[in-house]
């Protein structure tokens, strides 16, 4: 295997000769006539004229070659108490007869499938039914508001949906299917059949001539076989999370995707066939699409799929607990969940009532993870945690120590070096090149690696406007960070996320660093608010950890004085306020805009992603508390 460097040498200076040797490793009904077609740059596409089949190369593949009596999926549903595993050949065979339903009811190669549902083995079971007769699937999280959904069904146009009759956020029920049936009639472009997956926890009511039972459907279908489609063909379409403005439908194509997952899996991650991986995320979510269901099954490990939170489920021992009972290997979460756990058990004292020996590396992304989690994590796991970054649009990171490759030295607060194939450059505003550690706009040189999104779903002019105007011949990611005298990336914040301090740039980021190193800090959120005098000024909002029973306004004064003497009075950070919960989407990211339109008095709306909307409540009164106006709700 060769080192980082030299993987990282020749994917930017012979990208061809590289991913064309990576691509041996999977199969193809035939091979690709170019591994790069850059013909209509910027739309550049990967493996043209190969043929392969997704499903396939994640199900098929394994039981012919002798492991198809291995686990592939184990169920983990401690809200329900359910576990579950399928081993190759029964995820294969169950698969094979639901892309069978899909064929009785008139999907064909290139329709559209929207996915509305909980998680479950029946949602990974559809994706992939899709992905073996050339449907394209659009997963949307379920539970999303009705009118977000319509949205995301005329965008798509998709012939079928499949759904379920609830979701389960922790004790509570959600119901689907009222949510499926508000969306059919609000969308303009109507789905001509539904097929629903009936929970026990609740019975959805049918629409006669449109609604089909899953299990009826499934006791008289036809398995079918894996149809050869073209790499550069879609496998899905996810869709942003709508947090600011309208939802962009990010194309992901089969051969590049494929190519790219599976060499993630043993180049990042660390892990072999055989191996158990679990990313506790969502299926609704680019984690869930990447490593709960695709990349582990292409690499032949055991995924885990879990219905449940760090912490509620019933405890902050929910993880060690999957971990030890199914000798979890490599587990990939969100800062969020550590900092959750981190609040309920600051000691650590759940982690010691499992065997966690089968754990070898715990992986971070979703957020920036303050250096404050990642140590606390280190110390009480010791085990190698590394933070890396990546977005939706690319589909696998684009910076994290490659312990497959090399074990890099850790520096917590960043995500490491670019991953090969990423030419990951830092930018002022005017497109040039900025010096080591100098705070800048992170784009990526084009051509994009294989597996990140070759266009918007028929959308290219939005996907130029989005990714491709701001900085001709990159990739502009919207974060801003820098790079260090070793080549390590710093991702501090969104670009949106950087204020502008009586002329000064700084970075949010940076300030919760220091706020997240309090010791009765649990976690935390910066964000900046209109001033007159100095353009803006960031306000601090904290959670403090379980237990701490200090009076809250020794705390603030604390955080001042500590941000005064780690970033100096140029901060001009004054002004911070306890609060129980930070407002978040249901992936975990914290809701910063939202927060600084509330606290500017701007008109917004409410995030289609929030976990919890009456968080918003909470944030209107801590506000009011810090004397700053209250917004309407739009």
């Amino acid at each position: 295997m060769p080192s980082y460097d030299d993987a990282y040498h020749q994917s930017l200076h012979d990208p061809e000769s590289f991913w064309g040797a990576v691509a041996e490793d999977v199969h193809w009904y035939t091979p690709w006539d170019r591994v790069l077609d850059d013909s209509r740059a910027p739309f550049y596409r990967w493996f043209v004229g190969g043929q392969v089949n997704t499903c396939y190369n994640a199900l098929d593949i394994h039981v012919e070659n002798g492991r198809g009596d291995q686990q592939a999926l184990i169920y983990d549903s401690p809200v329900t108490d359910t576990i579950r595993a399928y081993t190759y050949r029964e995820l294969r065979d169950e698969t094979a007869l639901f892309a069978g339903v899909l064929e009785g009811l008139g999907i064909r190669q290139g329709d559209r499938v929207i996915i509305y549902m909980a998680m479950i083995p029946e949602t990974v079971i559809a994706m992939l039914a899709c992905a073996r007769i050339g449907a394209i699937h659009s997963v949307v999280f379920g539970g999303f508001a009705a009118n977000e959904l319509a949205i995301r069904i005329d965008d798509a146009q998709p012939k079928l949906i499949v759904s379920a009759s609830c979701g389960i956020e922790g004790g509570r029920i959600i119901l689907y299917k009222p949510l499926l049936d508000r969306a059919i009639e609000l969308a303009e472009k109507k789905p001509s059949s539904c097929v629903i997956y009936q929970r026990p926890q609740a019975q959805a009511a049918m629409v006669n001539d449109r609604d089909y039972d899953w299990v009826e459907r499934m006791a008289t279908a036809t398995p079918v076989d894996c149809v050869p489609v073209e790499a550069t063909d879609p496998l899905y379409i996810l869709y942003t999370s709508g947090t600011t403005g309208v939802p962009k439908g990010v194309v992901r194509d089969h051969g590049g995707h494929l190519v790219a997952l599976k060499w993630s899996m043993k180049n990042i991650y660390g892990v072999d066939a055989g191996d158990v991986y679990w990313a506790a995320s969502d299926v609704g979510w680019i984690v869930g699409h990447s490593y709960i269901v695709y990349a582990p099954l292409f690499k032949g490990c055991t995924t885990i799929l879990y219905e449940g939170k760090p912490v509620g489920t019933p405890d902050s021992g929910a993880f060690w607990r999957v971990v030890s009972q199914h000798r979890v290997n490599v587990l990939f979460t969100a800062p969020t969940a550590f900092r959750a756990i981190k609040r309920e058990d600051p000691a650590g004292e759940n982690i010691r009532k499992y065997d966690m020996r089968s754990f070898r590396a715990l992986f971070l992304a979703g957020e920036r993870c303050d250096p404050d989690t990642l140590e606390w994590a280190q110390n009480q796991l010791r085990i190698p945690v590394i933070d890396h970054w990546w977005q939706t649009e690319t589909g696998w990171p684009i910076g994290s120590n490659c312990i497959g490759l090399d074990m890099l030295p850790i520096k917590p607060g960043s995500c490491a070096r670019p991953v090969p194939g990423y030419d990951v450059r830092v930018l002022d505003d005017a497109g040039h090149e900025m010096e080591s550690t100098a705070i800048g706009n992170i784009a990526v040189k084009l051509p994009l690696p294989p597996g990140c999104l070759p266009t918007l779903w028929h959308n290219e002019a939005g996907y130029r406007q989005t990714y491709l105007d701001a900085y001709p011949g990159y990739y502009h990611t919207a974060d801003a960070g820098y790079k260090d005298e070793d080549g390590y990336l710093w991702i501090m914040s969104r670009t949106d996320d950087i204020i502008n301090v009586a002329g000064h740039r700084l970075s949010t980021g940076g300030m919760e660093e220091v706020l997240a190193s309090h010791p009765d800090v649990a976690e935390c959120a910066v964000v900046g608010v209109a001033d007159n005098l100095k353009g803006e000024i960031p306000i601090g909002f904290v959670v403090l950890n379980a237990g701490v029973a200090r009076a809250e306004d020794a705390i603030i004064r604390e955080l001042i004085q500590l941000m005064r003497e780690r970033i100096g009075p140029v901060a001009s950070f004054k002004v911070a306020t306890v609060i129980n919960r930070l407002p978040k989407t249901r992936s975990g990211k914290i809701l910063r805009g939202t927060i600084k339109k509330m606290a500017d008095g701007e008109a917004y709306r409410m995030p289609a992603t929030i976990d919890d909307p009456l968080i918003l409540d909470e944030i209107t009164e801590a506000l009011k508390t810090l004397g700053y106006p209250v917004s309407r709700l739009t």
